[in-house]
């Protein structure tokens, strides 16, 4: 599970490689391997390798794009849905990325500043940060021809303040609003009750959604978005309008979506596959082609997400020539990459993931709810060991939510080593021995004799967290603890981790701000976002964070918010609420048939690519 913060796009440092044999018939001297992990160990720079040798970073050829071909690329499964407000997982984020826009778009690199997209410039901003105000282009249009105008922008935030819309993560982020003011066909302001660091970021940043689609009766449109900021809608005169369009907006568009974007869906029969395909196509009447300094808009006839629940099928299916894009498991990079064939066919690209993997204790659980019993898990998961065995190097342990190269990140945290006999002698402290000699500890809890027994739910499909989740049952079984691993459908692992139906599970944030923005960890970690389908799904509580979390969002001074967050990890070190395992480099392969290839900081922008006729492969 990969749940995106917001809509702004995952920024890391990145590595990056073309990989191919630079001798006749795929042979060399040198083991490509050796190579690839000396230059991984000595850099930490962007790079760029043809074989094992550096090259261009940025396209340097003198062609120019043209519109043909297919881009396929592999998704672990399905979408959780196609609601671009209440869907919060990576495979539905991918899909989005081509099918809506927002008012601004960050540039690809440093200073990362916002231009305008939807929105014809940045925003004009009060002098108090308290408005923000957008004017539009006016030649915006949706897929289906129907112009976008501020009307859409109101309408696009009444339905993200509507509680009755199960999108309580995204909430979070425009809490400070108190009003939108329509000042004209093309013109609209925000209104804000307190400032907040990243306001131009997400009143920039949202999905704008078409309001003759998503409203078609139009019941929003007299509801005023004040009543449904303050909850007075609840008690008005058009509280069945709420409740009704809540319901309809929840259920209606699970599979249906219509968004401004240069991709759509053409036939949700034929396109939309459950548990094969989600196919999108190029709209060739996109607003935006022609529109100088926009970003790439995309050169692909289709874009195919092939739906392969199966890692290793998924290699396969590259190797078949069936996939023009993978992510590679650290396994598959390492010793299934390298072969003549696979080296003619496909380059590399590795980078820095913007998120990391956790593992997950429900801190409500009656077992986890003791810190010293969190910290023991922590000392009893050899993360060093899982890095080198596991993922081969491609990753780097972490010790809190906060990327490592943001000056926020507190490089003061010493890590929780491994160590069964301090872990031991922590569960011992916690009140949990071997009381009736059966080799499994146990403690009275809430009056009842308790063994220390739960169940790791993984979702399959993902041998790696699998394997994360099996290392450390066998180290867990030595000290008698009873850990159950049970494998779910992602479907049924999604609602059991969303109704908090868990002890423990392996999951990944990525998205958020990443490099490029002050992080905002509010929606992971406050205890606000415990109830519903809140982020804070481990149910973390803690007053101080919760009073961190809360000012560090309207402090402008950088030097405060440092402070405020090296304090802030500091409790989630001693509270060990998640056990934080790594951040990981990403191996991807991609086609050599694809030019305009450019690597940025946050990675390669996909909508840049082109196929020369010539090699084409799809009409």
């Amino acid at each position: 599970m990969h749940m995106a913060m917001g809509t702004a796009a995952t920024a890391a440092v990145t590595f990056l490689f073309a990989t191919q044999f630079a001798c006749g018939g795929g042979e060399t001297t040198e083991d490509p391997w050796n190579r690839v992990q000396t230059i991984l160990a000595e850099s930490k720079d962007i790079v760029v390798l043809d074989g094992t040798e550096r090259a261009a970073l940025k396209y340097d050829g003198m062609d120019h794009p043209v519109f043909g071909d297919w881009m396929v690329r592999h998704a672990l499964s399905d979408p959780e849905n196609f609601n671009p407000y209440t869907s919060s997982d990576q495979g539905a984020t991918q899909v989005h990325t081509y099918v809506f826009e927002s008012l601004l778009e960050p540039d690809y690199d440093p200073p990362y500043a916002q231009q305008g997209y939807i929105a014809v410039d940045y925003p004009v901003v009060s002098d108090d940060y308290l408005t923000y105000t957008f004017t539009l282009r006016q030649n915006v249009r949706f897929a289906d021809d129907v112009p976008l105008t501020a009307d859409d922008v109101l309408f696009s935030m009444k339905v993200i303040q509507a509680p009755t819309v199960r999108a309580p993560h995204l909430r979070n982020y425009y809490a400070s609003i108190v009003n939108v003011r329509k000042l004209g066909d093309y013109e609209i302001s925000f209104e804000c009750n307190e400032p907040y660091i990243l306001n131009d970021l997400f009143l920039g940043g949202f999905d704008i959604l078409p309001r003759h689609f998503y409203d078609p009766d139009g019941l929003l449109d007299p509801v005023p978005i004040e009543s449904l900021i303050d909850g007075s809608w609840e008690s008005g005169e058009h509280a069945d309008r709420v409740r009704l369009f809540g319901e309809r907006f929840n259920q209606d568009f699970n599979r249906r979506m219509l968004g401004s974007g240069p991709y759509f869906v053409a036939d949700w029969e034929d396109d939309v596959v459950t548990g094969q395909r989600v196919v999108l196509s190029r709209n060739e009447n996109y607003w935006g082609r022609d529109v100088d300094g926009l970003p790439a808009s995309g050169n692909m006839d289709k874009v195919v997400f092939k739906i392969i629940n199966n890692q290793d099928a998924a290699f396969i299916e590259l190797t078949n020539g069936n996939l023009d894009i993978h992510s590679l498991k650290p396994l598959e990079f390492k010793e299934k990459s390298w072969s003549p064939g696979f080296v003619d066919r496909f380059m590399k690209g590795i980078q820095y993931a913007g998120g990391y993997t956790y593992i997950g204790w429900n801190n409500e659980h009656p077992i986890f709810r003791d810190r010293r019993v969190r910290q023991a898990m922590t000392q009893l998961t050899d993360r060093e060991a899982m890095v080198s065995n596991l993922l081969f190097g491609l990753a780097e342990t972490v010790e809190s939510p906060i990327h490592k190269f943001r000056p926020e990140y507190n490089h003061d945290l010493q890590p929780y080593a491994y160590d069964p006999d301090r872990a031991l002698a922590l569960l011992n402290e916690a009140g949990w021995s071997d009381t009736d000699n059966d080799g499994i500890l146990d403690r009275e809890i809430d009056g009842v004799r308790t063994p220390f027994r739960f169940e790791f739910l993984v979702n399959s499909g993902n041998q790696l967290r699998k394997d994360i989740a099996l290392t450390l049952q066998s180290a867990l079984e030595d000290l008698g603890i009873d850990c159950q691993v049970r494998e779910l459908d992602w479907s049924i692992f999604l609602e059991r981790v969303k109704n908090k139906d868990f002890a423990a599970v392996t999951l990944g944030w990525t998205g958020g701000t990443g490099l490029r923005f002050p992080p905002d960890a509010y929606q992971i970690w406050h205890s606000s976002q415990i109830e519903g389908n809140g982020s804070n799904f481990i149910s973390f509580r803690n007053d101080e964070s919760d009073a961190i979390l809360t000012a560090y969002r309207k402090e402008f001074d950088m030097d405060k918010r440092i402070e405020m967050y090296r304090r802030f990890q500091e409790i989630l070190h001693e509270e060990q609420p998640y056990t934080f395992l790594w951040k990981s480099r990403v191996a991807s392969a991609y086609s050599k048939r694809y030019q305009g290839v450019n690597w940025y900081p946050a990675g390669a922008v996909t909508q840049e690519w082109w196929v020369e006729p010539t090699d084409q492969m799809y009409q």
